[in-house]
């Protein structure tokens, strides 16, 4: 049982790190159109370097290639048909980005499979809990504040931009649950389903972040680039904590 109540303290955490972006309460409207930008140029590499860095760099440790990057892709299209399946049944004025909700969605998913990883490790020893605890949750501020921006430039109010990220950070305590319950079905096949929430995050950033950046006036795409090369770089440096 007390197991149990460190793998739930701990996702408790990490869903509360979902709602990073109560930060921008205290930001003028002004600026926060500037940072947002800025925070979602970071997140397409924060996306990028998650998918390339820890994701697909695990599963090619445990799984064989050919079914890593068949998963990969296999994500990457579910992402991109269920994309256009919303944009078809929104409206083409729509104030709202659909690559909002799949950017959710992927970020969902991934924490689900977190709050697996975070129950397994605690039960197999609560040093190698605590040590994988503290790479889930260092690589989970970052990405949660570029989620946030992306979520702002996308057209989302504030509010909507904290409390969505904040529902989807939470499926972690979920994965927890089931990591507890099912520890030794789900250890297995984790491997396997990594690579397909890469192949999400990499459609996200290639096909929704890194246009906006295009879109963008000169001096603003030179920060645009620089942010999403500091994304990148941020999750190389994290690399090692894994």
């Amino acid at each position: 049982m007390d197991v149990f109540f460190w793998i739930f303290g701990i996702l408790l955490i990490n869903t509360l790190i979902g709602g990073a972006g109560i930060l921008s309460l205290w930001v003028v409207k002004k600026n926060l159109r500037r940072i947002a930008f800025l925070l979602m140029s970071f997140a397409a590499g924060n996306l990028l370097g998650g998918a390339f860095f820890h994701l697909l760099v695990h599963s090619l440790e445990e799984v064989d290639a050919e079914l890593v990057f068949v998963s990969a892709l296999s994500g990457f299209l579910v992402f991109f048909i269920f994309e256009n399946y919303l944009h078809f049944h929104r409206c083409a004025e729509c104030k709202i980005h659909p690559y909002t909700y799949t950017v959710l969605i992927g970020d969902a998913i991934h924490n689900i499979f977190d709050g697996i990883v975070v129950a397994i490790t605690f039960l197999l020893s609560i040093p190698l809990g605590i040590a994988t605890s503290i790479a889930i949750l260092m690589h989970e501020i970052p990405q949660e504040l570029g989620i946030f921006g992306v979520m702002v430039h996308s057209g989302q109010d504030k509010k909507k931009s904290i409390l969505y990220p904040l529902l989807a950070q939470s499926t972690s305590i979920i994965g927890g649950i089931l990591g507890y319950a099912f520890s030794s079905s789900l250890e297995e096949y984790i491997p396997l389903f990594l690579p397909f929430v890469a192949g999400g995050f990499i459609y996200i950033a290639s096909a929704d972040l890194i246009p906006e950046i295009h879109k963008s006036e000169k001096w603003q795409k030179i920060e645009g680039i620089l942010a999403l090369f500091f994304g990148l770089s941020l999750m190389w440096a994290l690399k090692g904590l894994h």
